[in-house]
Order: C-alpha cells, then sequence, then structure tokens
C-alpha cells in the first residue's frame, strides 16, 4: 500500500524502512509510527527477508516527538491515542530490526532506536532524552532501556538534566554497536543487516528472543526460556542442515524450517 510518510525497500534479504518526513525533520506521530509497524510487520511475515532496517536523513534519525499533536492533549486523549504503546510493537516482531542513525535521534527517536535489536550510528549522531524540558518525562521506554543500556546515574543524566550523547558516546557507553562515517553509514548498515539475514533464521529469531528474555526477565526465567528454544531448534530442518554442512566443512542451505 503507499504510505504518506515512510519509504520502503528491499536489497536481497534485507527490508529498509525510511522516514520521510523532511519537514520535520522525521518528527514521529501515530500516523508514521502506525506506517512503520505495518511495513515491518510485512516484511516480518515475508520469508525472502531475513532482517530489517530503520533510518531516516542525513540530518536526523527522528528529531523527537512531533509536539504539535500532543501540546494540547489531556491525560485521557493520550492513552487513547496509542501513541507511546506503538513503541511496544517494535518487541513483537520474530526477525532481527536494526536503526541506522545519522543525525539527531531525540525524544521519541532516541526511544525508538533503544527498541531496535541494534544499532549502527555514524559519527554525526547524537543521542538524547529532553523530554523533561517540555514538562514531560519519555514515554516510550526511554526510562526504562536507557537505565538499562547506560546504568541509572547516566541515564539519569540525559533524563533529568538534558545530557546529548555523541556517537562516540554512545559507543564507550554501549548504545550502540558500531560508528561509522557518515558517508558510509547506509552501505555498512546494508552489508550489516544481509550479514546477519543470511544466517539460520530460526535459529536467529529464537536467539533474538532468548536475549531479549534475558533483558527483560530474571536469569531463572532467562535460563529456562534459553532451554525451550535451545531444544526446540533440534526439531527444525536448519538444525540438521547446519550441523550436517559443519561437518561436511560445506556452505549450509537455509530453509528456514
Amino acid at each position: 500500500m503507499p504510505y504518506t510518510s515512510i519509504l520502503t525497500e528491499t536489497r536481497a534479504r534485507v527490508g529498509l524502512v525510511t522516514f520521510n518526513r523532511p519537514q520535520s525533520m522525521n518528527a514521529l506521530n501515530p500516523v508514521i509510527l502506525g506506517e512503520l509497524l505495518e511495513a515491518l510487520t510485512e516484511f516480518n511475515a515475508d520469508p525472502a527477508i531475513g532482517a530489517m532496517l530503520i533510518t531516516g536523513s542525513e540530518r536526523a534519525f527522528a528529531a523527537g516527538a512531533d509536539i504539535k499533536f500532543m501540546a494540547d492533549a489531556s491525560a485521557s486523549q493520550m492513552r487513547a491515542n496509542g501513541f507511546v504503546s506503538l513503541f511496544e510493537g517494535l518487541g513483537q516482531l520474530e526477525k532481527p530490526v536494526i536503526a541506522a542513525v545519522n543525525g539527531f535521534a531525540l525524544g521519541g527517536g532516541c526511544e525508538l532506536a533503544l527498541a531496535c535489536d541494534m544499532i549502527i550510528a555514524s559519527e554525526t549522531a547524537r543521542f538524547g532524552q529532553p523530554e523533561v524540558t517540555i514538562g514531560v518525562i519519555p514515554g516510550g521506554g526511554g526510562t526504562q532501556r536507557l537505565t538499562r543500556a547506560l546504568g541509572k546515574a547516566l541515564a539519569m543524566e540525559m533524563i533529568l538534566n538534558n545530557r546529548t550523547l555523541t556517537a562516540d558516546e554512545a559507543k564507550r557507553a554501549n548504545l550502540v554497536n558500531r560508528v561509522v562515517p557518515s558517508e558510509i553509514l547506509m552501505e555498512e548498515a546494508w552489508a550489516f543487516a544481509e550479514e546477519i539475514a543470511n544466517r539460520a533464521p530460526l535459529a536467529v529469531a529464537a536467539a533474538k528472543k532468548a536475549i531479549n528474555t534475558a533483558y527483560e526477565k530474571s536469569l531463572s526465567s532467562g535460563l529456562a526460556e534459553e532451554r525451550e528454544l535451545f531444544h526446540g531448534l533440534f526439531d527444525t530442518l536448519d538444525q540438521k542442515e547446519g550441523m550436517h554442512a559443519f561437518i561436511e566443512k560445506r556452505k549450509s542451505h537455509w530453509q528456514g524450517k
């Protein structure tokens, strides 16, 4: 279907969603997030796609939430429009989602990047949660994911005192996977995503689920989940193919079954 706020593209086994609201530096609202989730859900259901990318423009991944639609809203109206709950939709996707971040990833833009499974940042990337400067707090997971990723002290500074992290600072704090020059960001992101997309799809999905369980639950719950996923993979054709290919010293041919 045609989208109003995003562009989509596929290359090999990777699906890309690009935010396309240049007039607002890709500010997020229910429409753009709804379109993003619709496109990602379609990629997720496509057996020809093994991984997904999200990116913005050279100037901004997403410079925050669109304040215009929120400024006069009441608490009940914000609950009813479901805006912040849309961020959780990324967690329902089985396939890996990678954020390729150029420029500003502020407020909701930072939260969206954090909701992805991995982040590749250009040297121009800037991460921040400035919500307190407009009288609110992060509502799309920022207080929770930043604290888990960075620890309490730095998360407090970013959220309470509008501290912005450069790409290098974010890398040192383990917020992002890689930092690359801006001019090769998408080249690196495509290559990174394609490498993951060409791995055994059921194993990748199971590994993602197990890691997220470790991130979100207790160690004992995570270990139980990991064991169940591990054992379940032994009823798949991909497990048999992968192990026999290793023994036979040949390349694996994955079927996703």
